[in-house]
């Protein structure tokens, strides 16, 4: 390591530009060809712009605009701001799925912050996994750290009526199974479902995560909620860029602020938000990274009796546009103050309650009272029992209440192909009281966990009537999706769990209020089974695909890899020889 010539202010960027030697022109000389003067090296604090920006990621597609009014803030503020990419993981295009390259993204960021005279950081995110991504990299480092994201789209509209992003797709696809609606219509559709720039509009993963930050204290109040396209979304980058630079001057770290306090928060935000179960897993993994003790448990314990104020797809009726105008996340944060822990720090210096005090609910139709939620005790719930030993979850406030206690009998699917090719077979043998199981469709045996969770109903069901029934898996499902789906089993039918020994008829009875799932065959029947399963063996035999299946944890363990638990603070790397 480098000898360590930081200021009283503790500034990392004082190693490389704070130096009266070869390194120091070596460093100060390069950066000098993009024009920059030597005021920008007197001293002041380095503000990294960590972008997720892509074409590849039409969530994050106008994210090199927000980084300019970001920057305009750092220099009004006396910073140096100096823009950095990373790894961008878009939902909608990246196969198999983005999130087996959350973990990667997330060693991006920790390595570019690391390696780089960075003394603090601005996260641009905005489709669902580089959030996540982006916090658990800058905790691992643990500088200052805010986070800008990039804002959901203008609601869409077809043919008269509002439509939302993923929700509208699912219900679309089903309506084309069934028979209820056309594929020129399905194609018709497609033009308008996404109408400007941003993210999801429906509280999906996107904006789950989004207002999350607000509720962790990682962002400015009005993060989750403004569109990508509204002026104030420009505004409240440039007030992030000022920001970042006093956080700086003022040694506030992002340990400081992610704190225990601060993750039970966010659980009892989530619930009164009906946000996506994908935050379980992506909550976990961040704190892992600082070592704040937090388990899955604390999601049912915090979060499951807390109501959902928010009528808003995939649980409501409206779109994070009428959220935004309703008073969005503070107004929420302010009705449900007295659940919170309101004197946890944020990054504006101030705590929760101090920042939210006085937010208004301008549309009860869209944030309702606390004392007349849209639905009550509607947070994530936690299941355990034989089938899941290690947990699973489910999202009441988007499940059918008459099926969160329910017997039935199991419709295997031993993999994501298997269950695309015979769903539809007119000769399954599955009624509307069926169980629908997915195996190996978690962290090792996608890999990545899929969004598949939500597994379609079958053809036969649709033409019915039948529009949801009890489906249980090791896999996770989109913030926009719905429905009575078990997820994030564990451990997973690839790491061995039990998932894997369920076998087509098996009777299982499903209770969410007694937070059980119970597999009815007996220890006997299941040992046997057990030792009849052959070993998972991994397709992928080398690269990053690799690395993932043999690192990766399970869900109740946020889905991080091993080796990167803990963060190991803000060293410098030492310098060439």
């Amino acid at each position: 390591m480098a000898d360590d010539s930081r200021d009283k202010k503790g500034f990392r960027s004082r190693e490389w530009f704070g130096r009266q030697d070869s390194y120091g022109f070596i460093y100060r000389s390069w950066l000098r060809n993009q024009g920059h003067t030597a005021e920008m090296f007197d001293g002041r604090p380095v503000i990294g712009i960590c972008n997720s920006w892509s074409d590849l990621n039409p969530c994050n597609g106008h994210l090199r605009e927000l980084a300019e009014h970001v920057k305009r803030g750092v220099y009004a503020a006396g910073g140096f701001p100096l823009e950095f990419p990373v790894t961008s993981l878009g939902e909608a295009l990246m196969r198999p799925t983005a999130m087996l390259f959350r973990n990667l993204a997330s060693m991006d960021v920790e390595a570019s912050i690391r390696a780089n005279p960075i003394d603090g950081v601005v996260l641009l995110v905005g489709c669902d996994k580089t959030t996540p991504a982006a916090l658990m990299g800058a905790a691992s480092v643990d500088i200052p750290t805010i986070v800008v994201s990039g804002g959901p789209m203008l609601s869409g509209s077809w043919e008269g009526r509002r439509i939302g992003s993923g929700t509208d797709v699912i219900r679309f696809k089903e309506a084309v199974r069934a028979g209820t609606m056309s594929l020129q219509e399905f194609m018709a559709a497609e033009t308008a479902m996404s109408p400007s720039t941003g993210s999801c509009m429906t509280m999906g993963t996107a904006s789950t995560m989004a207002s999350l930050c607000e509720g962790l204290g990682v962002a400015l109040p009005g993060n989750g909620a403004i569109p990508a396209v509204d002026a104030r979304r420009h505004a409240i980058s440039f007030e992030a860029g000022k920001r970042i630079v006093a956080m700086t001057h003022e040694g506030l770290r992002l340990s400081k602020i992610l704190t225990r306090e601060a993750f039970e928060n966010a659980v009892v935000l989530n619930a009164a938000l009906g946000g996506s179960t994908n935050a379980v897993v992506h909550l976990l993994a961040i704190a892992g990274r600082l070592g704040v003790p937090f388990s899955l448990d604390d999601w049912d314990r915090l979060g499951s009796h807390v109501p959902c104020l928010l009528n808003l797809m995939p649980s409501g009726e409206y779109l994070m546009e009428d959220f935004f105008r309703a008073g969005g996340v503070p107004a929420v944060l302010n009705e449900i103050a007295s659940l919170l822990n309101g004197n946890a720090l944020t990054v504006t210096g101030r705590t929760q309650a101090e920042n939210n005090a006085g937010a208004v609910r301008h549309d009860e139709r869209v944030i309702l009272p606390l004392d007349k939620p849209f639905r009550a005790k509607a947070g994530i719930a936690v299941l355990r029992g034989n089938l899941a030993p290690s947990g699973a979850v489910i999202k009441p406030s988007a499940a059918t209440p008459e099926l969160l206690v329910h017997r039935g009998r199991a419709v295997v699917f031993t993999s994501a192909d298997d269950l695309k090719a015979r769903i539809d077979d007119p000769d399954l043998p599955v009624d509307k009281d069926s169980m629908l199981v997915l195996q190996n469709c978690g962290p090792r045996g996608y890999p990545g966990m899929a969004e598949i969770g939500n597994m379609p109903i079958p053809a036969k069901l649709l033409r019915e009537g039948i529009t949801d029934m009890v489906r249980i898996s090791d896999a996770r499902m989109s913030g926009t999706a719905f429905g009575t789906v078990v997820l994030h089993v564990a451990p997973e039918a690839a790491a061995g769990g039990p998932l894997a020994l369920v076998r087509d008829g098996d009777m299982i009875a499903l209770d969410v209020p007694g937070r059980s799932i119970h597999l009815e065959v007996d220890d006997a029947e299941l040992e046997r089974r057990r030792a009849e399963l052959k070993p998972f063996v991994s397709p992928y035999g080398r690269g990053y695909e690799r690395l993932y299946v043999d690192h990766v944890m399970q869900a109740d363990s946020g889905v991080d890899f091993d080796f990167l638990v803990g963060g190991s603070g803000d060293y410098v790397p030492r310098e060439s020889h």
